[in-house]
Parts: C-alpha cells; sequence; structure tokens
C-alpha cells in the first residue's frame, strides 16, 4: 500500500487495482478509514479531531488525489503529495 502522505501521526495510502468511486486510506494508530476523495464521505472509524486534520488537507489536495488516482488506472508510478502545513 504506497504511503503518499503523513501528518501528525496520520498516514495516507492508495491501492493499486483499488475499485471505484476516487478515494485514499488512512491510518492513525489502530484507526483506519477510507475517504471518498470527490465528496469526503468516509468508512471506517477514525477520531475526530484526526479526521478534522484529514479533511483540511483533503481540501488543500484534491487535485493532487485525482491526479494519483488517474495515475493508478493508468499504471504509473504515484507521487508524494505534500503533507498538512
Amino acid at each position: 500500500m504506497p504511503e503518499i502522505s503523513s501528518f501528525y501521526g496520520i498516514i495516507i495510502t492508495m491501492l493499486f487495482d483499488d475499485h471505484n468511486p476516487p478515494h485514499f486510506h488512512v491510518k492513525y494508530g489502530e484507526y483506519r478509514a477510507v475517504i471518498n476523495i470527490k465528496d469526503g464521505t468516509i468508512k471506517g472509524t477514525f477520531p475526530r479531531r484526526a479526521l478534522n486534520l484529514v479533511f483540511e488537507w483533503l481540501d488543500l489536495r484534491r487535485e493532487e488525489l485525482l491526479d494519483n488516482w488517474h495515475r493508478i488506472e493508468s499504471r504509473q508510478t504515484l507521487l508524494k503529495i505534500e503533507p498538512l502545513p
């Protein structure tokens, strides 16, 4: 599971051969969730404070995330994405 970013103990990954809709995976300690890039819906359990940081990052990096999703679809190497400032 390629790591594309990390900040404040939160690890962001994307999977090759993953299913639509475009999404990314987040880890924070024992918590795991999947977040839809386009609408921010979440599947899984995640602490509210950490989730707020992830949503802030998503708002800043949505285009880069979608670019990585297209890279997955065309079997290209994923690019690292800057962490939350």
